[in-house]
């Protein structure tokens, strides 16, 4: 990553950080950033999501580690992470009008975890996500085993999560990450 992108991500972070205080109580921005100055990989990771529409937030610090969460925090499903399959199964699977790619792949080729459940409900609470657009989330073996996938959306003032074929794909629909640095 070149010094002039890595200085621009890094502000922009920083800006978002400060912007939305109540998404990561009692952090301080002194902190984040050292963690990310570990590893330079932190800022290609974080790049991804920030290009493909996620507007990565801190969400919480490990307070044993130290490991602090960035998650897509962009008030819709990210726009560059949409009419995607679940997963290459899926993909793989599906006769016609393939999407051009799945979830699970894009979240691996960007080096992010998709969100679980509990993972979504836990960002639901610190603002409202979703209310246009739906995401995908790591749905349980048992499940994607009978061919099915998890999504998650919020509409009325409740987060409800839903099934589907994992072989579908919707333009309002992607995923949401995270990544601990």
């Amino acid at each position: 990553m070149k010094a002039a992108d890595k200085a621009s991500l890094m502000k922009t972070l920083e800006d978002r950080f400060r912007k939305h205080p109540g998404r990561h109580q009692g952090v301080e921005w002194n902190a984040v950033k050292a963690r990310l100055e570990v590893d330079a990989r932190n800022f290609d990771v974080l790049f991804g999501m920030e290009q493909s529409g996620g507007e990565p937030d801190v969400v919480g610090v490990d307070r044993k580690t130290g490991a602090v969460t960035f998650c897509d925090c962009a008030a819709e499903s990210p726009q560059g992470r949409r009419s995607l399959c679940y997963d290459d199964r899926a993909l793989k699977a599906r006769k016609a009008n393939k999407p051009g790619g799945s979830a699970e792949a894009l979240a691996s080729s960007l080096g992010i975890e998709m969100l679980t459940e509990e993972q979504y409900r836990q960002l639901q609470t610190l603002g409202e996500f979703d209310l246009k657009t739906s995401s995908w989330v790591k749905t349980p073996s048992q499940v994607r085993r009978l061919g099915g996938a998890l999504f998650c959306d919020r509409r009325f003032g409740q987060v409800f999560v839903y099934h589907n074929g994992a072989e579908s794909y919707y333009a309002a629909r992607g995923f949401r990450g995270s990544i601990a640095v």
